[in-house]
């Protein structure tokens, strides 16, 4: 599994600091752990209190708001793609983007293809799990192919209504 970074120049491979604790395991008392949702809601105060960094991993049927009021002492959001049809985590990351103002890592899990990563970076996602063995050269043309945007997001691009009225 690829690990990507979305960088000015493209995407870099990148090592994965977290550890995604099973919902049956220990917490690991230090390092960068990745819980669900589930285990930051029963475990919040001991989690958002540890000295490394805290992410969270959110199922595509889960809202980002239960998350609104800790996001400033969460260093990672991983939204679930269960499968490439399932697109709830589009309006999540922009959700956490756009409405809460989130400026840590979005993360992009599961079935994560290269044909998505444009729609994926308009959203805010930052980082991406790809299976693909050529997920760094994929990364490298596939966002780039879609030229005119229809619909608006926070990223700035202007949509093709806008760039046809000159507004």
């Amino acid at each position: 599994m690829a690990l990507l970074e979305k960088r000015d120049s493209g995407a870099v491979l990148i090592v994965d600091r977290y550890s995604k604790v099973e919902e049956d395991a220990a917490t690991p008392e230090s390092g960068d752990v990745l819980v669900s949702l589930e285990r930051l809601e029963a475990e919040r105060e001991s989690l958002l209190a540890r000295a490394d960094s805290v992410g969270v991993w959110l199922r595509s049927d889960q809202s980002p708001s239960g998350l609104a009021d800790d996001l400033g002492k969460i260093e990672l959001v991983a939204l679930d793609f269960p499968v490439f049809s399932d697109g709830r985590a589009y309006s999540s990351a922009r959700l956490l983007r756009e409405r809460y103002g989130y400026r840590g890592e979005l993360r992009a899990v599961g079935d994560v293809l290269a044909e998505q990563l444009g729609f994926m970076l308009r959203s805010g996602f930052d980082t991406f799990e790809m299976a693909s063995p050529n997920a760094l050269e994929e990364f490298a043309t596939i966002p780039k192919e879609v030229r005119v945007v229809y619909q608006p997001t926070g990223d700035g691009l202007a949509t093709a209504t806008e760039l046809r009225l000159g507004t």
